[in-house]
Order: C-alpha cells, then structure tokens, then sequence
C-alpha cells in the first residue's frame, strides 16, 4: 500500500523537503535543486492542503496522479488542488539533476479575495498529470517571471499592499496559464479531432445499446473514464472544438435518440423516458421541453 502522508501547512512542507524556513505562512516557491526530503519518497501517498503548481526539467521520475503514470516532462507544467492525491513510486530524493520549481498556496491566502470565487474556472487544476500543460520557451519565461516576481513579493517586509499584490500576481500566473492551455488545444488540434470522433461513436453505441436502461445517463465522470481523461480536460477540450461541453453532448444524444422513439415507436412517453435512463418520467419532459421547446408528446403529434 505505501506510506501516506498529509501536509496541512506550508512550514510542515518545507520541514518535509528539509528546505529554508518559509518567508511567508501561506505561499512559498520551492527551488527544487535545494530540497533534501527528511524521508524517502518510495511509494508515498501525497495529500496536501493547499494549491500546487509545478515546473520540473531535467528529471526522470514517474509518478502516479489522477489514474495514469505520468513522466514528468522538460517544461510541463502540472497543477494540484487542495485534497488531491499524489503517488509518487519511485525514490526520487536523488535525484541531483533536477531542476525547477513548485509553487505552492493555501486557499487561506485568497480567502477574502475575489479570486476564491474564480478559482474554480481554472478547471487545470483538476486535470490528471497526463494532461499536463507544454510550455514554449517563451512561455516558460514568462511563466517564470512571474513566480519570481511572486517570491520577491511574499519575501518582502509584509504591509498593508502585500497581500493584494501577492494575489494579483498569482491570478496573473493562472490567467497566462489558462491561454497558454488554450494555445495547446489549438495546436493539438487534430489529435483533439480524433477524441470529438471517438466521443461521439461513444455516445452512439451507449444510447444503442441497452445501457441507458439498465445503468442511466452516462454520467460526466463515467464518459470522461471510458475516454481516458479527467472530466474538466475532456469537457474543455469539447468546448473547444465543437462549442458543446461533456453534459451538453450527453443531452443532445439523449434528445436525438428520444426524438426517433418518439415518432418511429408507439411507445408511451413513460416507457421511452425509462428506456433513456430516466427513473422519473417529469425528469425527461422537463429536459426535452428545454432542450426542443416542446413537450414530447407535443413533439410526436
């Protein structure tokens, strides 16, 4: 099974990596080539509680995060949330020819800032490993002024101003992040093509099959593991090239295969809502009514 560790604060982080006392309680950027880990990092379960972004060159181990292994690649950058696991699987505390840097953030940071409700739409920070974002050299500098600009903030005398500037640069760091992702999706487009082809031959065989009935609407998650991405990758990449998220998909399927039972099939509404996946009939009215203006029965006359 492993050890498993839980960092709750980024002084207990820094005392685990043996690195400097923190020059702040709630931010810290980590220099990777100075960290000696007070414990082995074999087959060590990782939860922490606070925001991490990681920039990792020249190092050759293999970690588990999300469902995949993932080699960390020469400038790629991964993101953690508060309460996600990390497994890491190999000893990497030799590993002297690493270099790079992790920046991490408690959510106390941003508690009182505007920036705790916009968070969540960096959906990157629950992306697995395997989707991790490839920075160009441009944006790899970029990215990195930034961070450093960040430690020079937080490793100030604090006053009244720190604070508010700390957050805007971190909100800054994210945003580049965020169309630097975009700019990714764009240039993997073709592969992305493939997905949105495979996605839909998916869904095709879901609602053809007797699954529908038996098991319910695919649920988001459920698609996105048959897929073999994270369910934020695989809606983002959705909207991306086709305008329609994970759940919108889903819905158009659905709404599709109602319409031919509907006018192909005497079936009573009741029995077509059950055979869609749905438990209660009003459930399926509801959303076809919203998703064609009218009610099924309505629709087959």
């Amino acid at each position: 099974m492993g050890n498993s560790i839980r960092i709750e604060s980024i002084s207990q982080l820094h005392e685990l990596i043996g690195y400097e006392k923190p020059k702040h309680p709630l931010i810290t950027l980590i220099d990777l080539t100075k960290i000696a880990p007070a414990i082995s990092t074999l087959d060590l379960h990782i939860i922490t509680n606070f925001y991490t972004i990681s920039l990792k060159e020249g190092i050759s181990c293999r970690n588990k995060y999300g469902r995949q292994y993932y080699d960390f690649q020469e400038g790629s950058l991964t993101f953690m949330a508060p309460e996600q696991e990390l497994h890491v699987d190999e000893d990497n505390s030799e590993a002297k020819n690493s270099s790079g840097w992790i920046l991490c953030f408690h959510p106390d940071l941003i508690y009182k800032n505007s920036l705790i409700k916009k968070v969540n739409q960096y959906t990157f920070f629950s992306y697995d490993s395997n989707e991790a974002l490839h920075l160009s050299d441009q944006e790899k500098i970029k990215i990195t002024d930034i961070v450093n600009e960040i430690k020079n903030e937080f490793s100030q005398n604090i006053d009244v101003f720190s604070q508010d500037l700390i957050i805007s640069y971190v909100e800054l760091l994210l945003n580049h992040c965020k169309r630097f992702y975009g700019r990714q999706f764009i240039t993997r487009a073709k592969v992305n093509k493939e997905v949105v082809v495979r996605f839909e031959d998916f869904l095709k065989y879901y609602f053809d099959s007797a699954k529908p009935e038996s098991d319910g609407l695919p649920s988001v998650k459920y698609c996105a593991l048959e897929m073999g991405y994270s369910p934020n990758y695989l809606s983002d990449l959705l909207k991306k090239e086709t305008g329609k998220n994970t759940q919108e998909h889903i819905h158009f399927y659905m709404i599709e295969k109602a319409k031919n039972m509907l006018l192909d099939t005497e079936k009573p509404v009741n029995l077509i809502a059950a055979e869609l996946g749905f438990e209660y009939p009003q459930h399926f009215s509801k959303l076809f009514k919203n998703k064609t203006g009218m009610s099924p029965i309505k629709y087959r006359n």
